[in-house]
């Protein structure tokens, strides 16, 4: 994964934090679940970066290993 990535979802999940809170303090349920939603997409980002590297990781050790 890149650092830009890393930093793209973190910022996507500050901004869903953001959201969410202003929704609460406005009792804006609307805004609220959005910022939710906006979490949650965030994560998942997040989750299917990881699996990426760690599928990465793999090939690259059975690659090693035939290489021996």
């Amino acid at each position: 994964m890149s650092g830009a990535d890393d930093m793209k979802n973190s910022a996507e999940k500050l901004g869903g934090k953001v959201k969410e809170g202003f929704g609460k303090l406005t009792d804006n349920e609307k805004l609220e679940a959005e910022g939710q939603a906006d979490q949650v997409k965030a994560d998942a980002k997040q989750a299917g970066e990881n699996v990426k590297d760690a599928a990465g990781k793999a090939g690259d050790s059975v690659k090693d290993a035939f290489n021996r």
